[in-house]
């Protein structure tokens, strides 16, 4: 398969002598804190004193809190997949899908031939499948699916004369990974429909394999019953007219919601030239952290004023570790990564590499009760010019599930110590810098 970064690359690295002098930038997110007024005062009276900073994030992205939802770890591709096709199953009026891979092989033509079903049925499917993340897949593939009923578009076609509209940029993708039932469960992550995931990551397990072919990606997913579900479908629908195609066919995208369970959430979702807000969240949080900052990164190229923000949390004494790929599927990022390093490690940050296993996740737990699950890298492109999408759950319950999966991440990492690191070989220190070049665009 393709490299998941190689597909956007490709195609990118043919533009970038013609793109470099018109490179967007990040908003200026420094004291973030200080530069906000709490959203409300009612938001600020119910949450203040459970979460100090929820109102500042309220203010910071202009996106409430939403209580009333149960929220389900899901960790790795098989039990991930297990669960969408047992929700595909149940569906009785529309399912939506978005997704940046949708490949043609065994896991693919199973979620294909589940849809074809459902669409036969009588329930209405609608997929979003970005262009550059299946490019390579034959249009065969969802010319199939559309055959049989099911409503398609293709997002930010390649080919600019496919574009509706005005506007082409190739740059602009759309990575997030959502799935809709009834409007009445989401799931959201890191996780692509592709075999890449059809091999568990042995995380949590007492097996001990003895190559890499046993291993599969290590991922995680999230499943969101409860009146969140509603944000999720109307940031799904958003992303659907914006494309200028086809209209959404009929259906009961928004049934009465039901009170599912306990969790407080968030769900955002940010899109090239919007509001910054999953890039504002996650900053707020680093800066007002107290105690822990445990981030998992899949594709770590932070900028400078995220550099800068988990340095200055580690010198005021918060614990701050990152987990980041021992492997990887795309070498130039994977170099790319390392360039801050050096600065981090000095600060205090602990910098850990998992083993064998290829990180793909995405998420964070910071103070024990602000969490993340995601398909948002810490890196400029997924900031700058995806479409993601974060959901950020409140609370101390659901953090400890979340601190419980970092723990048993670090036990399958490498930590890597500030002396280690300064006595690399030569070699991957002119890999590192030949990457540096292609910060922006990674």
């Amino acid at each position: 398969m393709t490299s998941l970064r190689m597909r956007i690359l490709l195609p990118l690295l043919l533009m970038c002598w013609g793109l470099l002098g018109a490179c967007a930038s990040l908003p200026n997110v420094q004291d973030l804190g200080e530069q906000l007024a709490p959203a409300s005062a009612a938001t600020k009276s119910k949450m203040a004193k459970r979460w100090p900073g929820a109102a500042l994030e309220e203010a910071a992205t202009g996106v409430p809190l939403i209580p009333g939802n149960k929220c389900t770890l899901l960790f790795d591709g098989p039990q991930t997949m297990k669960a969408m096709l047992e929700a595909i199953a149940t569906a009785r009026n529309h399912i939506n899908l978005e997704t940046y891979i949708f490949d043609q092989d065994e896991l693919g033509l199973k979620f294909a031939d589940a849809l074809i079903e459902k669409q036969q049925q009588g329930v209405t499917v609608n997929i979003l499948y970005d262009s550059v993340g299946t490019i390579g897949v034959p249009a065969e593939f969802f010319a199939r699916m559309r055959k049989a009923g099911i409503h398609l578009i293709e997002f930010n076609p390649v080919n600019p004369a496919k574009v509706s509209g005005e506007g082409w940029n190739l740059n602009n993708r759309d990575h997030r990974k959502v799935l809709i039932v009834d409007g009445k469960m989401a799931f959201t992550g890191g996780i692509n429909i592709s075999k890449t995931y059809a091999k568990s990551s042995l995380f949590r397990s007492a097996s001990k394999p003895t190559d890499k072919s046993q291993v599969g990606w290590r991922d995680t997913h999230i499943k969101v019953e409860g009146p969140a579900v509603q944000a999720f479908q109307w940031l799904f629908i958003r992303q659907w007219t914006s494309q200028d195609k086809e209209e959404l066919p009929d259906a009961d995208y928004f049934p009465k919601p039901i009170i599912a369970g306990d969790k407080v959430v968030r769900v955002l979702g940010s899109d090239p030239g919007g509001q910054f807000e999953i890039y504002k969240a996650y900053a707020l949080a680093i800066q007002e952290a107290k105690k822990t900052i445990h981030l998992t990164s899949a594709y770590f190229v932070p900028d400078r004023q995220t550099v800068d923000a988990l340095i200055a949390a580690a010198k005021r004494g918060v614990d701050v570790k990152i987990v980041l790929p021992g492997v990887s599927d795309s070498g130039l990022v994977f170099y790319a990564g390392h360039a801050f390093y050096d600065d981090l490690l000095s600060a205090g940050v602990k910098i850990y590499q998992l083993k064998l296993a290829v990180l793909h996740a995405k998420t964070a737990v910071i103070d024990g009760n602000w969490s993340t699950v995601g398909s948002t890298n810490i890196d400029t492109r997924s900031f700058l010019h995806n479409s993601e999408l974060n959901v950020i759950v409140m609370g101390d319950a659901f953090g400890t599930e979340m601190e419980r999966a970092f723990q048993e991440d670090l036990r399958d990492s490498n930590q890597i110590t500030l002396e280690e690191w300064r006595n690399r070989p030569v070699l991957n220190r002119m890999k590192e810098w030949a990457a540096r070049f292609m910060n922006y665009w990674l």
